[in-house]
């Protein structure tokens, strides 16, 4: 029978890593306090050390903020293509209400 591998929270992984950092305790330590093999913490370690877990609770790690950098820049270029349009349109319907420059007032009307 395999045994059932298992997870553990964002802010679990990031709490353990918090006491390596900050408390200076052993992986050996904290997985002992924590109930989670020393191992584990080691690779957790390693992984907030390449950036994909935060030191801190509450930080993002560089994956998560690379994704919220590209979302955002994304939106950002939505935004001022948006404002493109609306100025073109403005100044388009702004040339239209001048006097003689309305469509109407350029046919010639045969009487």
């Amino acid at each position: 029978m395999m045994k059932k591998q298992r997870t553990y929270s964002k802010e679990l992984k990031q709490e353990a890593v918090k006491m390596v950092l900050e408390q200076g305790l052993t992986h050996k330590e904290v997985g002992r306090r924590l109930s989670i093999p020393s191992g584990t913490i080691g690779g957790w370690m390693t992984a907030a050390k390449a950036g994909r877990i935060p030191a801190n609770p509450g930080d993002l790690s560089v994956a998560e903020l690379t994704a919220q950098n590209a979302k955002l820049r994304k939106q950002l270029a939505e935004a001022r293509m948006e404002k493109e349009i609306l100025k073109k349109a403005a100044a388009y319907f702004a040339k239209e209400s001048l006097p003689g420059t309305h469509v109407l007032s350029q046919l010639k009307i045969k009487g």
